[in-house]
């Protein structure tokens, strides 16, 4: 890793949302600039780009770059340089995905997140396929590579901790996002490859392991939901990526500073709260993430078509779905001005 990397450290970031002119559905950046800014202030300690909150995938390359720019451009105009900028990079070819992955160093971005391929599902979804995929890439890749086991969004491939583990002996791996929900998995990576996990009171050790050392890069384990951030933390994880934090990123932030004071009762009632909320929002998915912006923030719009747009009816359900979480979120201050 270069010493020029701003390095990723425990805390909360945000898959971002990539916003549109609601008429003509050209990228509306002025929005996607004051997003940035607005999480960054609220205390996240790292955004993604063109994950898949960010709607990657209704996007043009050129139209991928330019978020990524207005992102990185954002935030150092308005003082957030230690907020580096992950850019999710997948192709189903190797060579399309090295192709992201150049693209978003040229565009400021410091990390990059990649999905498994999985159009051809049978043919690439065996252990040594993936292997081959992610170790290519690496290889190749100008920046360091964040693995992303999404089984949703990739036709239900789901990687294994010993795949993770296997693939991750590459240098250029440094994390894992684990937005399939399962704890015990992120457990154990975060044990084996000795990731990096926050000061708490609750949680003074972990099992180490020779497979990461001094030498090489802390290793950071994300939860990839918001409805499980305190039980990423519980179990040895290093940070939360998750999109719940477009909307609520100071409730996010309350969790993971409560639990590094030690106040694990008080973390917990906030995790319920952040839990049903996130419920609301991602039954309702993007679209149901952009109304709660626009209807408690003033900013947001709409998703690029064929996602749908949220009747009054339904916007008004998913307003009341947060609106306790929305009630705690205005009482908390920033954490960065």
């Amino acid at each position: 890793m270069s010493s020029q990397r701003t390095p990723l450290r425990p805390g909360v970031y945000a898959p971002t949302l990539t916003f549109f002119d609601s008429n003509t559905e050209e990228l509306d950046t002025a929005s996607i600039r004051h997003h940035a800014v607005r999480l960054a202030k609220a205390g996240l300690v790292g955004l993604v780009t063109m994950g898949s909150n960010g709607e990657a995938v209704h996007l043009s390359r050129q139209e991928r770059t330019v978020v990524t720019r207005e992102t990185r451009s954002a935030l150092d105009e308005a003082g957030f340089y230690n907020v580096p900028v992950i850019v999710g990079a997948s192709e189903q070819s190797i060579r399309g995905t090295i192709e992201l992955c150049k693209d978003a160093a040229e565009a400021g971005g410091e990390y990059v997140l990649i999905v498994p391929p999985s159009y051809y599902r049978t043919a690439v979804g065996k252990d040594e396929t993936l292997y081959q995929f992610f170790t290519a890439v690496a290889d190749a890749s100008p920046l360091p590579i964040i693995l992303y086991n999404y089984p949703g969004a990739v036709a239900g491939i789901d990687m294994d901790s010993d795949l993770i583990i296997r693939i991750s002996q590459h240098p250029n791996v440094v994390g894992t996002k684990f937005t399939c929900a399962n704890t015990g998995k992120l457990t154990r990576v975060a044990q084996t490859l000795d990731a990096i996990a926050p000061p708490s009171p609750l949680f003074q050790s972990r099992i180490k392991s020779s497979i990461k050392n001094a030498d090489s890069h802390p290793y950071v384990v994300f939860g990839g939901m918001a409805d499980f951030s305190l039980q990423t933390l519980v179990s040895g994880g290093s940070a939360i990526l998750a999109g719940g934090a477009n909307v609520i990123p100071r409730l996010c932030v309350n969790i993971f500073d409560l639990w590094t004071a030690g106040l694990l009762n008080e973390a917990i009632e906030r995790q319920q709260l952040l839990s049903a909320a996130d419920w609301t929002l991602t039954k309702t998915a993007i679209p149901g993430t952009k109304s709660a912006l626009k209807v408690f923030f003033g900013y947001g719009g709409y998703a690029r078509r064929p996602l749908g747009r949220l009747g009054e009816d339904e916007a008004r359900t998913v307003a009341e779905g947060i609106q306790e979480a929305i009630n705690t979120e205005l009482t908390l201050p920033d954490v960065a001005e």
